[in-house]
């Protein structure tokens, strides 16, 4: 399942990120990693968007780069 799959209050662990080198280092910074546990706080009202959190982080970033990520949910 893809990241951008899952909806408000939905919650999952990263499996993988298929992405550039660049994207994956900006993940990565950000704790957004294998194994991490995320939680879908919300989306733009167009779905472009979508807000998540990783531990006490939060993190927008846009559909494309969510269709990237594979998850498991929870």
């Amino acid at each position: 399942m893809k990241l951008n799959q899952l909806v408000k209050g939905q919650s999952a662990i990263v499996i993988e990120v298929n992405a550039g080198k660049e994207l994956k280092n900006r993940f990565s910074s950000f704790g957004l990693v294998k194994g991490a546990t995320i939680f879908i706080e919300g989306h733009s009202l167009a779905k472009k968007t979508m807000e998540i959190r990783i531990n006490k982080t939060r993190i927008a970033l846009r559909a494309s780069e969510a269709g990237e990520i594979k998850v498991i949910q929870q």
